[in-house]
């Protein structure tokens, strides 16, 4: 059974919340058609931009997001922390290819073993 915050939060949220409204916008006769012409069943052209609006807010925030971490890593870059040299790197990719080559191998000559046996 939920808790009476929990209660008195949904009721809250649903029924005491306003929504706010958008400016209008003035578009093309073309433009207004064209997104009519994509409405799914039953959609309002309403719900379409507030859908639009959301998505792209949402776009936004994430991509804010991932700007602000790229930016803490190049602060980290510049001050030397976790970096690699491409020697390094490359160095671990040719590690990594001869261990699974090994391991191709090794696999191979087992199922050869069981085929001959």
């Amino acid at each position: 059974m939920p808790s009476f915050a929990v209660v008195y939060q949904m009721l809250y949220t649903e029924l005491m919340s306003r929504s706010a409204t958008l400016p209008p916008i003035r578009v093309a006769p073309e433009t207004k058609a064209s997104l009519e012409a994509v409405l799914r069943e039953g959609e309002s052209l309403t719900q379409f931009i507030e859908n639009a609006v959301c998505r792209e807010a949402e776009f936004r925030a994430e991509q804010n997001a991932a700007v602000a971490r790229a930016k803490k890593a190049l602060r980290s870059a510049d001050k030397g922390v976790g970096l690699i040299t491409a020697e390094d790197f490359l160095a671990g990719m040719d590690r990594r290819a001869k261990a699974a080559q090994l391991r191709i191998r090794e696999a191979v000559a087992a199922r050869s073993k069981r085929v001959a046996g």
